[in-house]
């Protein structure tokens, strides 16, 4: 499903968030938000999710507008940066939190979710892992984690907000390359909030880069370093 924001204002206490910002992202795509601290690129994630709404603009969703809808109505998965896990369940039952939830009359057979569950650990390359508890794992790990819950109920739309940034090099190369294979396998429509520069030029098909709350410019990686837009983007990218 495609995602449009249109025209999107957002402050906080007289500041200006986000600025009559507009943005399409198509259908299957993966898209980097990047830019600096402050430059309202986690906001904006925010407000496509339902977890925070815009003082004015739009928000469509495939071909809905999700403007005033929570984010429970949105058909999203969210990786958190801090992986957002319960300390006192099991990987398993954190993995299966989402489907254990879900109305009695939509809730699919114990006997399925295990499957399901399982096909997530093989899928973030944790087999065998699902009695472990969150202190029994690594950083990495716990994001794996995180993002095979985020996935469980077949989300129409991923949205992730700096989910690496506390993760070393070599941690967040490798789950660079698990999160790029899960999106190319899954085809679902991504959007990955980063400050990192080198980490959006790898996984993203589209970069918008941010500044003061508007769009510098919005293209694939190879089109923005052939051609910054203005002199910011150019300074940024250096």
């Amino acid at each position: 499903m495609a995602i449009q924001v249109k025209n999107i204002s957002k402050g906080f206490d007289g500041h200006s968030a986000l600025k009559d910002l507009s943005l399409h992202i198509d259908k299957g795509d993966f898209v980097a938000l990047l830019g600096p601290s402050g430059s309202g690129k986690t906001t904006l994630l925010r407000i496509i999710a339902g977890l925070a709404f815009a003082d004015s603009g739009q928000v469509i969703m495939g071909d809905r507008d999700m403007t005033q809808v929570p984010v429970q109505g949105r058909g999203i998965g969210f990786v958190f940066q801090n992986y957002a896990l319960f300390r006192h369940m099991t990987v398993a039952k954190n993995i299966a939190f989402g489907l254990d939830m879900m109305k009695r009359s939509e809730r699919p057979a114990k006997s399925a979710i295990q499957e399901r569950v399982a096909e997530l650990l093989d899928m973030v390359q944790m087999p065998g892992l699902g009695e472990r508890y969150p202190a029994q794992l690594s950083g990495g790990q716990r994001q794996r984690v995180a993002l095979a819950r985020a996935i469980a109920r077949n989300p129409r739309y991923l949205l992730l907000d700096e989910p690496f940034g506390a993760l070393d090099a070599k941690v967040r190369k490798d789950l660079r390359v698990a999160l790029r294979d899960i999106h190319d396998r899954l085809g679902i429509t991504t959007l990955f909030v980063t400050h990192d520069r080198d980490e959006a030029f790898a996984l993203a098909d589209k970069v918008a880069i941010l500044n003061g709350g508007k769009i510098a410019q919005y293209a694939a990686p190879k089109e923005i370093e052939a051609s910054p837009a203005d002199d910011f983007v150019r300074e940024f990218l250096a």
